[in-house]
């Protein structure tokens, strides 16, 4: 879509119109870099949603402000905004927040319930803390509100039931989700053709495949996986080791972090990128991986599937048509574990009750088969969004052809992992995680780059975890 502003020569009388047709319908954002020229809303554009038992314009006149990411699936729902504003009246202000701050300025938000932010893309490794203080609202009553959800045309089972565990705590959603990813395995296709492999069904395999590959003095490296350290970053990769290694999070109710799991973990983590991958690869983030993958550089690794948008663009990827995709390896104990991620939008207690049911029709427009659709392959652009949150739509031929030059078994793939090797215990769900996350990930680091030994790495982060969780 094109997010540029339209030109305002005065004598363009059509522009002028344009405008002015927005600015009757109450398009707020005109203000925002997003809306400007957002074209009319027509009736078509409606329907779809009126055909909804609920009243869109039921609190018509209120507004609400969502803090999103910058990025471009959250662009692709800036540019429909005109569209919802039309439908109920409401008007809502978008905030591009980076995702190193979203989370601090929306916790800021709802600890101070100052009721800034009516939703905000939440992390879903925030709802425990977000629940344990009542800093949101449960959804079901919202659901449950003939009045507010109309469950035949919203269909909420149908979105991912992966994503909808991460965004629940006790049963209950916290969150609705809006885009999300699983980690797959992703490598050269013609490389494996040409040497006989095939994707690896287990860690040993992985292996095996990237010492295949392994030539450096070309400068073709066998395998990377994310080093750099953060909560969402190392910590993306290895907890799908832990769990593929038989490991857990808890021994009773305390949070463990070194149990002899943990450890061997770790030290296939270490391992394997010391002999394998790029050197820098210990603080790379997976833009630095896709961008090594698509200059021909990697023989494989293991990330987002929507990393396939970086890798796949002819324009900057010198291996696109070349790429194939599995799920997750297996690791001693047997188990694929990928990872368990999405964006969603929860609902701000401390709003007037006005303002939530604002806030809660402009979740299920966004969630809405029809704006998920709208936001993908019914978008503008070369490049389709691929963390669409509905299963029914992930199945659909249009997502299948918008996908088409993802590679081999990329929707498959996906698919298989998301509806097999989901765990919602990926990582510890305690209010503490966002000290818990930023702190293993710093000893996992240090094991990476060689400052300390595995387990004394994850020793050392225990004594400051329990520490923690008694604060």
């Amino acid at each position: 879509m094109n997010d540029r502003l339209p030109s305002t020569d005065p004598s363009s009388a059509a522009r002028r119109r344009l405008l002015r047709q927005g600015a009757a319908l109450g398009a707020a954002g005109l203000a925002a870099p997003w809306l400007a020229g957002a074209a009319h809303a027509q009736e078509a554009d409606l329907a779809p949603y009126r055909s909804a038992k609920i009243n869109w314009r039921q609190v018509e006149g209120e507004s609400i402000a969502v803090a999103v990411i910058p990025a471009s699936y959250f662009d692709h729902l800036g540019t429909l905004l005109p569209q919802f504003e039309a439908l109920t009246g409401i008007k809502v202000r978008i905030e591009k927040v980076p995702p190193g701050q979203i989370r601090q300025k929306a916790t800021l938000d709802l600890s101070s319930r100052t009721g800034t932010y009516g939703t905000h893309a939440a992390d879903p490794m925030y709802y425990p803390l977000y629940v344990a203080n009542k800093w949101v609202d449960p959804l079901d009553r919202y659901l449950d509100d003939a009045s507010l959800t109309d469950p035949a045309w919203f269909r909420y089972d149908d979105i991912l039931k992966a994503w909808r565990d991460a965004d629940s705590i006790g049963g209950k959603p916290y969150g609705i989700p809006y885009d999300g990813e699983v980690t797959v395995q992703v490598y050269r296709k013609d490389l494996y053709d040409a040497k006989g492999l095939k994707p690896a069904a287990t860690l040993d395999e992985l292996v095996a495949n990237a010492k295949a590959l392994h030539d450096p003095a070309n400068r073709l490296y066998g395998l990377a996986l994310r080093g750099f350290a953060g909560a969402g970053q190392n910590m993306y990769i290895y907890p799908s080791l832990l769990k593929g290694f038989g490991g857990g999070w808890f021994r009773g109710k305390d949070v463990v972090v070194n149990s002899p799991e943990a450890v061997q973990a770790l030290e296939w983590y270490v391992n394997t990128l010391s002999q394998y991958a790029p050197p820098a690869v210990r603080n790379w983030n997976w833009p630095d991986i896709a961008d090594a993958f698509s200059q021909g550089t990697l023989g494989c690794y293991i990330d987002a599937h929507s990393s396939a948008a970086v890798i796949t663009n002819p324009e900057k990827s010198k291996v696109a048509g070349k790429i194939g995709y599995a799920r997750w390896p297996k690791g001693p104990r047997d188990k694929c574990v990928t990872s368990i991620w999405n964006w969603g939008f929860p609902i701000n207690a401390a709003l007037p009750e006005k303002a939530k049911k604002a806030t809660w029709l402009f979740i299920i427009w966004a969630t809405s088969a029809e704006t998920q659709a709208r936001t993908s392959w019914k978008s503008a652009g070369a490049a389709k969004r691929s963390g669409i949150n509905r299963l029914s739509l992930w199945k659909s031929p249009e997502f299948a052809d918008a996908m088409k030059g993802a590679g081999d078994n990329f929707i498959q793939a996906a698919l298989d992992s998301l509806e097999q090797d989901t765990d919602v215990e990926w990582r510890p769900r305690v209010p503490q995680w966002p000290a818990i996350g930023e702190t293993l990930a710093t000893g996992i680091q240090a094991a990476l780059v060689g400052q300390k030994k595995p387990k004394a790495a994850l020793d050392e982060a225990q004594a400051r975890i329990a520490q923690l969780m008694k604060g």
